[in-house]
């Protein structure tokens, strides 16, 4: 699954990876922590706009026939699949795509009786984008614009800690993605892969970060000794 990630990157390199002018880029301090339900930047391409907008998105998806917009909560993740075929996830599948830009995330395995937090990144910790859904709630006024991380199957790097991990897309798969009137089904779920073992690497880190209220530079610094993964 993806629980907690991680955005230290700067505006400049978003700019740079989403091809999108500074201008687009909302106000954005480095997160180390990011925890379901905050708000997490999202990159999509609205119906009948040509153009890639970033906006914030609450991170835990709540479908528009909703009752409780809480049910976001429970819907942080959506498995690779299922996610076209899930009533949660179908219709955003369909016409709601997003980029969810991040540059590590965290997963746990049991250590001396407890539970250790690794942080999980591309070689040389640069930035890269989650496949992401988006939807839009709406009741008596109030609008609410939620997001899910799509997860598929642990790579090697990944499968001591986890048996899922989210699924990464190549930049040069973006705009296939992101293209609100894409027909083919079977043409964007070949893009939910798991992400090269290779281009990965994994460290143990502070157990700090697990309390979503610690945010802080230190929760990405490798532990030393470091506990190595088995």
């Amino acid at each position: 699954m993806c629980g907690r990630f991680t955005l230290r990157a700067t505006r400049e390199e978003l700019a740079a990876l989403f091809q999108l002018p500074m201008e687009a880029i909302p106000p954005w301090a480095p997160r180390y922590n990011i925890a379901p339900t905050q708000p997490v930047l999202g990159v999509r391409v609205l119906q009948g706009h040509p153009r890639r907008e970033m906006t914030f998105l609450h991170w835990g998806l709540v479908p528009s026939w909703a009752d409780d917009p809480g049910i976001g909560s429970r819907l942080i993740n959506a498995r690779a699949e299922t996610v076209a075929e899930r009533p949660a996830f179908r219709a955003a599948f369909r016409r709601r795509r997003c980029l969810i830009p991040a540059d590590g995330f965290y997963e746990w395995r049991r250590v001396d009786g407890q539970k250790q937090p690794y942080l999980v990144q591309l070689q040389g910790g640069r930035p890269f984008a989650l496949a992401g859904l988006w939807e839009r709630w709406e009741r008596g006024g109030t609008v609410l614009e939620s997001c899910t991380v799509i997860t598929v199957p642990a790579n090697a790097r990944v499968a001591p800690l986890h048996d899922r991990m989210p699924a990464i897309l190549a930049q040069a798969d973006y705009e296939l993605w992101l293209h609100p009137q894409e027909p083919d089904r079977e043409r964007l779920l070949a893009l939910l892969q798991p992400y090269p073992a290779s281009e990965m690497e994994a460290f143990p880190v502070s157990r700090r970060v697990n309390h979503p209220g610690n945010d802080d530079p230190d929760l990405v610094q490798p532990l030393s000794p470091p506990h190595p993964i088995p």
